[in-house]
């Protein structure tokens, strides 16, 4: 096991520093702050790298020992194009607790994140002493419910938007692709992006392409996104999509079985006739999930799926309340 640090701080703040630990599988990267307090993981979403809780990891390091994570295939972590699975990404954690944090660390994580802190508490209780679950997609993305839940149309749109941004010099190709990312809303109307902004958009990225000799960079929003989209592996979408991901994670045996303190985050979501579930969990879901874990803390969050980006204090202040409620921690200043 090989560790090693960049020489350039991430997000402009001192205190935080850029690494990356060899697994034996993948070199992965991650983040990590100062040791203020207890240790705390963050891990993100599929298609999503660390650099999406930039507006909570300085809140976070005033309390916490603050780690974020690249899971493999995103960011700034290898790839590992045909070897995506809970068990296979689980062992990336693993070693990251155990060769870097070295001691049981609260695991947070978003969407897939979170069914990736779910892996770490059924199987390495010994390196969980807690578990933020932020907006996981239980039971709704396993297989084969996924293939009839919305989700699983994105997934694919996904892996064919990333073929086309990398494989092709075709403002329409791409443009179509921008088109097919139709959100359904709650009144069962279709949201997508109008046609000239989606080769105006187009344009544009094929245009700083050009500039960047194939590497598009353009600002705000639109730049991140890209800058992410360029570097997820979309084979691990398709992982998703074909069901090899799976292996390792039964989410009814998991959530029984878990022995650690849970907090269970759930955004909003809404059913659409034609498309199914819009978000990552229904009320159902989340019943079945409690029902499973009697103990663990439960709340519903007015957000958007990523709550720690829409709402970062919100989340914050959620992720400490419920710190301060267990025993064993020792109370986080507010």
């Amino acid at each position: 096991m090989r560790i090693y640090k960049e020489t350039l701080p991430v997000y402009r703040m001192e205190e935080f520093t850029e690494h990356f630990i060899d697994t034996d599988e993948i070199d992965m990267h991650y983040t990590e702050g100062p040791d203020n307090g207890p240790p705390l993981v963050l891990i993100p979403s599929q298609g999503a790298d660390l650099t999406t809780y930039e507006k909570v990891l300085p809140l976070f390091s005033e309390d916490f020992y603050v780690f974020a994570v690249d899971v493999r295939g995103h960011g700034k972590s290898d790839w590992a194009t045909g070897n995506y699975t809970f068990n296979s990404i689980g062992g990336d954690m693993v070693a990251l607790l155990e060769g870097v944090v070295k001691r049981p660390a609260i695991i947070s994580g978003n969407s897939s994140g979170g069914l990736i802190a779910l892996w770490l508490t059924a199987n390495r209780p010994d390196l969980v002493s807690a578990a933020i679950l932020e907006d996981p997609p239980l039971f709704s993305a396993e297989w084969p419910r996924i293939k009839e839940e919305y989700v699983y149309r994105v997934l694919q749109i996904t892996v064919e938007m990333i073929e086309e941004l990398r494989e092709s010099r075709s403002i329409g190709g791409l443009a179509r692709q921008f088109m097919k990312m139709k959100r359904p809303t709650k009144t069962g109307d279709m949201r997508s992006l109008p046609k000239s902004l989606a080769y105006l958009i187009s344009f544009l990225i094929r245009a700083s392409q050009r500039l960047k000799s194939g590497r598009p960079s353009l600002p705000g929003r639109l730049g991140t996104m890209l800058k992410m989209m360029m570097t997820f592996d979309p084979d691990f979408s398709q992982a998703f999509l074909d069901g090899r991901i799976y292996e390792g994670l039964d989410h009814a045996d998991a959530l029984q079985h878990a022995e650690c303190p849970m907090l269970l985050l759930h955004a909003n979501w809404h059913r659409h006739p034609d498309y199914g579930l819009i978000g990552a969990m229904d009320d159902d879901d989340a019943r079945q999930a409690r029902e499973l874990a009697p103990d663990m803390q439960y709340k519903r969050i007015d957000s958007d799926h990523v709550i720690h980006s829409h709402e970062p204090e919100v989340f914050v202040d959620q992720v400490r309340e419920f710190v301060t409620s267990l025993p064993h921690f020792q109370a986080i200043s507010d």
